[in-house]
């Protein structure tokens, strides 16, 4: 297991930032990061990367023990924070092969121009980081948390200030290294999070309230289903609301309706058969599926 959190907390004073989650996260396993602003995404990722010291609880990556083995922990993990620290003052060539001496990269002129190619950068490599737009400049941290080849790398809003175009390559770079690696990121993009997250995690105030695929999380927090048909013929709401297992009936126009049902049930082959039954024509049927935002906004709602 490349990262595991055990009963993690952390409290400030009266305050708990971190109220005792566990999760685990794999190699080759892209995890999704999720909460709102204060649930303590950050700190748990900071605990994670040793910059401060968890309250209880136990964090390992690749099997060292964040509190026993810091610089054992750092060698392997790859850290963008959302505010990114880079020098301004320095190139980004001369910064990253900076950043390189440190990790005492032995080739250290491959690894750069590696790192500068698979993050875009070529053209903005004699530029002072000062010069450079916060796009470019989340780049030149995402090629410092990588260019040590890290086994784990931990993402804060790895995309912020990224355009749409940009938005496109860093989320390939972030599914390709999801590949061979573990990545663990925290985004306020959900799209992201449907993209590129094999699961993810969702803190609230503190506490976990997901750890699952996406796929789970629809089924555990849908409740009902959601069905839109349209009719050739025009129906009374009456007549709708007598297809079994149906117990709400929404006119969305004079041959448009949506059906809800609590059941977990499929019901669409009801309505089906309701239809050739009445000798009504259906002209189209689909089921309105739940979306990343509905999951997030339900289970933070429900933990509130």
């Amino acid at each position: 297991m490349s990262v595991s959190v055990q009963h993690l907390t952390k409290v400030y004073g009266a305050q708990k930032a971190v109220d005792d989650i566990s999760f685990e996260a794999k190699k080759g396993e892209v995890l999704g990061f999720l909460g709102p602003n204060g649930a303590g995404k950050t700190t748990s990722m900071k605990i994670i990367t040793c910059y401060i010291p968890q309250t209880s609880g136990k964090v390992e990556v690749c099997g060292f023990d964040v509190s026993k083995h810091p610089m054992e922990v750092r060698e392997r993990i790859g850290y963008l924070p959302e505010h990114n620290p880079v020098y301004k003052e320095m190139y980004v060539k001369e910064y990253l092969n900076f950043i390189a001496r440190m990790h005492k990269i032995k080739d250290i002129k491959g690894r750069v121009g590696e790192m500068i190619e698979m993050t875009g950068l070529e053209r903005e490599q004699h530029k002072h980081i000062s010069s450079l737009s916060k796009g470019y400049r989340q780049r030149v941290g995402l090629a410092q948390a990588m260019i040590h080849d890290p086994e784990v790398l931990i993402l804060d809003e790895p995309t912020s200030g990224l355009d749409p175009n940009q938005l496109v390559e860093i989320r390939s770079l972030i599914k390709n290294l999801g590949k061979e690696k573990t990545v663990i990121f925290s985004t306020h993009i959900m799209q992201e999070v449907q993209a590129l997250c094999d699961r993810v995690v969702i803190i609230n105030k503190g506490e976990m309230v997901a750890n699952d695929s996406i796929e789970v999380l629809k089924r555990k927090v849908a409740g009902e289903q959601i069905i839109t048909i349209e009719l050739k013929e025009k129906v009374k709401s009456s007549q709708l609301a007598k297809i079994d297992g149906i117990y709400q009936v929404k006119a969305i126009s004079d041959h448009r309706w949506q059906l809800i049902s609590q059941q977990q049930d499929e019901i669409r082959d009801k309505i089906f058969h309701f239809a050739v039954d009445q000798k009504l024509t259906l002209l189209e049927m689909h089921k309105e599926v739940s979306s990343v935002e509905d999951i997030f906004q339900k289970l933070t709602r429900q933990s509130n």
